[in-house]
């Protein structure tokens, strides 16, 4: 709840309206229960406990990479679905990935979170707390926050937008749109909301390969939106916002890292200020697709030709950082124990 809804919730409890922000303050601490609120009167602390609950999610697993102190945390949610956060820490600031659902329903081949499919959306609340829960946890502020974790986030838009404004409220974390950045594998009807609303947050785009025949193949969101719509999509939120995007690329051996790959890359960014970040793949045992040999070159060709192009810092790779791995394992652990049973 934002400060004005819980303002308008305890007005019916027959409390004065300046208790909600009173409240939202302690549940932007941190708070797992309203008896850590010293400054609400017990009778009042009592009455909220009565009608709402606090928090949601409960360490199901922590995992501390001994490499570059990324911390990995399955939570628990109500329901006994498990989704997952890691605090990555840079010489800017710590970042925290969050999952805006349970599962997800895209389908890409390199990628473990799709395994099962999606079981639900996450709440607003749910996002939250998996951003004061990890700072609660690890002791580090947070300064920015991406939404890369398990889901596709355009497909839980609403709750997202609602995320959105709670983090960023003054009275809460107060973290600006412009250290958030959104993912999406390329649902062009949400970045069309998005360059709407002009929100200053950084979009981010899983592209993956630049041709449609490829990009059918391992992401099958491209036979609803193709990656050429994708492209035009792109461009006009560039000219709405004026926000340069960020495209993500795993690079996949033999799949998408030939030259004239790039090249096309190229053609397509023309006119539009972009940034290419390339991603070693995950070796995901499940999956033939295997981390390509020719990332270097790849980078080396699309900067000759002006494009910003970076290799991202692999982070993690000691403790299943890569998004589902551990609650796919999780989720593995728990079949064998019914078969047990």
């Amino acid at each position: 709840m934002t400060p004005e809804e819980l303002s308008a919730a305890l007005r019916e409890l027959g409390e004065p309206a300046f208790r909600g922000k009173q409240v939202f303050t302690w549940l932007h601490r941190g708070v797992r229960s309203f008896d850590e609120m010293s400054d609400i009167p017990k009778p009042l602390r009592a009455k909220l406990a009565g009608e709402y609950q606090v928090a949601g999610l409960t360490a199901e697993r922590k995992q501390v990479s001994r490499t570059d102190g990324t911390v990995k945390y399955l939570w628990r949610l109500q329901d006994g679905n498990c989704i997952e956060t890691v605090l990555m820490r840079y010489h800017h600031g710590n970042t925290v990935c969050i999952s805006s659902q349970v599962g997800c329903r895209m389908g890409c081949a390199f990628c473990a979170s799709t395994l099962g499919g999606r079981v639900r959306n996450l709440m607003p609340g749910e996002m939250v707390e998996q951003v004061l829960f990890t700072r609660a946890d690890s002791g580090a502020e947070v300064s920015n926050i991406v939404l890369m974790g398990i889901g596709e986030p355009m497909d839980n838009l609403d709750n997202v937008l609602k995320f959105l404004e709670l983090v960023n409220h003054p009275m809460g974390m107060n973290i600006g749109m412009r250290h958030i950045s959104l993912s999406t594998c390329g649902l062009i009807p949400g970045i069309r909301r998005l360059a709407e609303l002009e929100l200053q947050l950084t979009l981010s785009v899983s592209l993956h390969a630049p041709d449609g025949e490829t990009r059918s193949r391992i992401m099958p969101v491209n036979r609803a939106w193709d990656v050429d719509a994708l492209f035009a999509a792109c461009h006009d939120y560039f000219a709405r916002t004026g926000r340069r995007i960020s495209f993500e690329y795993a690079m996949i051996d033999g799949v998408n890292d030939a030259d004239w790959q790039a090249d096309l890359i190229v053609k397509k960014l023309r006119g539009m200020p972009g940034h290419v970040n390339l991603i070693p793949l995950n070796d995901v045992a499940e999956s033939p697709l295997k981390p390509s040999r020719r990332v270097r070159q790849f980078q080396q060709r699309l900067e000759r030709q002006g494009i910003a192009a970076t290799v991202r810092r692999s982070l993690g790779g000691d403790i299943d950082a890569s998004c589902g791995q551990l609650r796919r394992r999780e989720m593995e652990r728990e079949r064998e124990e019914r078969k047990l049973c």
